[in-house]
This record gives C-alpha cells, sequence and structure tokens, in this order.
C-alpha cells in the first residue's frame, strides 16, 4: 500500500474521522469550525453508521499538526461530537470515488467508454453530447484516469471523496 498524499507533494494531510450525533446542522458547525479559521477542506464524506443515531464525518484536511491539534480541541467543544480519530494511512485503506461529465462527440463516446472500462469505472448517463462516468479505487489509479481524461473537455467533476478505513 502506498501513502502518498493525492493532494499535493507535501504530506501534511491529515484524514480524521469524526463521530457526530445524527442532527440537523451538525455538518454545516462542523465545516464552518474549518472555514472560520481560514482551513480548506479536501474532501468530506458523511453517513449514518450501524447506530442510527449517530454519523460519521470524514474528513481530509491539510494542517500543521499543531494546527491539528487545536483544531480537534475545537471540534471536541460542539456539542455533537462524540468521538474523533485520526486515521493512521500505515493501517488504513485508503479509496476515492470520483463522478464526472465528459463531452463526447459520437466518434469520442467510444473512446471514453473504452477508457472506463480499462479502469474498471461504470458509465452512469449518457447524453446527446455528454456521458457521465463513475470511477473508485486508489488515489493513483484517480489520479492516472484524470489524466487520460484531460484530452476531453470534462464538462464538471462532480465528485471526488477520499474515504479511509482502518485495517
Amino acid at each position: 500500500m502506498t501513502t502518498s498524499n493525492p493532494f499535493g507533494s507535501e504530506p501534511n494531510h491529515h484524514v480524521l474521522s469524526v463521530l457526530v450525533q445524527n442532527r440537523p446542522g451538525v455538518l454545516a458547525r462542523v465545516a464552518s469550525l474549518f472555514a472560520r479559521r481560514g482551513y480548506n477542506i479536501f474532501s468530506l464524506a458523511v453517513a449514518p453508521t450501524e447506530q442510527e443515531d449517530y454519523s460519521r464525518i470524514t474528513i481530509v484536511v491539510d494542517l500543521e499538526s499543531a494546527t491539528l491539534e487545536q483544531m480537534v480541541k475545537q471540534l471536541f467543544k460542539l456539542v455533537d461530537v462524540v468521538r474523533i480519530s485520526e486515521l493512521d494511512p500505515r493501517n488504513s485503506v485508503e479509496r476515492e470515488l470520483m463522478v464526472a461529465t465528459v463531452r463526447a462527440t459520437a466518434e469520442q463516446r467510444g473512446q471514453i467508454v473504452e477508457l472506463v472500462n480499462i479502469f474498471e469505472g461504470k458509465i452512469l448517463g449518457v447524453g446527446p453530447e455528454a456521458l457521465s462516468v463513475s470511477l473508485d479505487g486508489s488515489p493513483e489509479k484517480l489520479n492516472d484516469f484524470s489524466e487520460l481524461l484531460k484530452q476531453y473537455e470534462s464538462l464538471n467533476l462532480n465528485a471526488r471523496v477520499v474515504w479511509r478505513c482502518q485495517n
């Protein structure tokens, strides 16, 4: 398993797993805590847990260690935060999900479908002028796919979300 940083050459990205009470507005309060301090969230994924009263927020941020400690302290001050863990890349599996829409002429459509198949992705939708595709895998796999897609006009990259789960 590689531990490269999918967000740049500096290895300052941290993946936080934040267990929160499943209530309206909790995600907004967590995200605004980072925004108020001027920190960018690179990736954010939220899902309910096996216990319906809780959700897990996975946040990828680029912070120095001292700043990270301060952010964790600030997160714990939020009433709905139950537990915070930093996921260690050496003991984790990292996966990304990408959803993109690519403009394609009739001649290009076959090339894009073949590219998606080679990378074991899925065609989500086909329109008269564009294809919507999804792909999941390692950051390196998605970076390689993104590079090959650059030869086509990308209408938008809907999402690129990082999940990391402990081994």
